[in-house]
């Protein structure tokens, strides 16, 4: 068995996290997150401000991990942390802490890629949520389809030309004046709208497309962005939680049938969803109502884990531990870089 510290520094959340186990049989010790309120000031995640409250916070989140998984320094047989991709300057608090705390302890350090940690996630919660799957990665800065044949395998199917789904949100919801992050609000207020007042094009999703086209997997939002710019422009107050149904149910429905591609593509029977936009219940049920047409399950992860946190990190660290994989002294931090093991389809 082995105990393994998860380290998560990519945007706007610390968070470190305890897991013990091998293989996918796993238990989750401990999570501790801690977002930064501060960035709701300003509509968005302040690089700057992100680097100095991951300083202030890093240690005493490490410390309370360990203290609720009733676990010292020296129980950890390995050390896991997110090097990319993410806000440079946040990563590399978690990097260098990471390096330095297992450099005096004398253990291993794996360097974790953010979008694959996201993958495991769901995992932890849904023992049934593991490869061979179809995934959809949907968080702030990435909107990603791919096809898990095992892990550390992964086909690219497709991916935005544009804007990420999370972005997507946020953008639309600083245009109704509601707060940051916009995705959980946007959902709240498209509940209470009209589905036929207003409605939006369905993004780079039509009937004649066909495998092997270029666009068949991929999405664009940014049209539908300004679709509801326009909307918003030409309408009041009062017409908002009507344009946030038309956005919703047109971002819905092309994640959903895109990620139907592939099921029906592949054969998987199995579909997962991570990220932060993961946590969008409508998404999810309307995943859920789609693939079950096909005898397909779907799991998706709870808020916590939808969010970027260092259980997901330690997992996935864990998979890379195992197959004997180690982060030298000069691990880096990258602000984009490929999954490892990805290839395109």
């Amino acid at each position: 068995m082995t105990r393994i510290l998860g380290i998560e520094t990519s945007c706007d959340e610390t968070s470190a996290s305890v897991l013990s186990g091998a293989g996918d049989t796993v238990t989750m010790e401990s999570l501790v997150i801690l977002s930064q309120d501060v960035h709701r000031i300003f509509g968005g995640v302040v690089p700057e401000l992100a680097s100095r409250q991951h300083l202030t916070a890093i240690v005493p989140v490490v410390e309370r991990a360990l203290s609720d998984a009733s676990m010292q320094m020296s129980d950890l047989d390995a050390i896991a942390v997110t090097h990319a991709p993410g806000l440079v300057g946040a990563l590399l608090v978690g990097v260098s802490f990471a390096k330095a705390l297992a450099y005096v302890r004398n253990i291993p350090c794996v360097g974790v890629h953010h979008m694959e940690g996201h993958l495991f996630a769901t995992a932890l919660e849904h023992p049934d949520a593991v490869p061979p799957f179809t995934a959809l990665l949907v968080s702030g800065g990435h909107t990603l389809l791919l096809d898990v044949d095992a892990w550390g395998a992964y086909r690219l199917l497709g991916r935005t030309r544009d804007d990420a789904a999370g972005e997507a949100f946020d953008k639309v919801a600083k245009l109704m004046g509601l707060p940051y992050p916009g995705g959980p609000h946007v959902e709240r207020l498209a509940a209470t709208g009209d589905p036929a007042r207003f409605r939006f094009t369905r993004p780079m999703l039509r009937r004649n497309q066909q495998p092997g086209d270029e666009d068949y997997y991929d999405v664009s939002f940014s049209g539908l962005k300004t679709a509801v710019l326009n909307a918003v422009r030409g309408g009041t107050a009062n017409d908002y939680p009507h344009i946030a149904r038309a956005f919703h149910d047109a971002l819905v429905e092309t994640l959903v049938e895109k990620t139907m591609r592939a099921v029906e593509q592949f054969g998987r029977e199995r579909v997962v969803l991570g990220g932060g936009v993961a946590g969008n219940r409508t998404l999810a049920a309307a995943m859920r109502a789609r693939a079950s047409r096909v005898g397909a399950a779907v799991f998706a992860p709870s808020a916590r884990l939808a969010t970027d946190n260092a259980a997901m990190i330690a997992r996935a660290g864990l998979f890379h531990f195992e197959r004997g994989e180690r982060a030298p002294l000069d691990l880096n931090a990258f602000a984009s870089l490929p999954i490892p093991g990805l290839v395109r389809a």
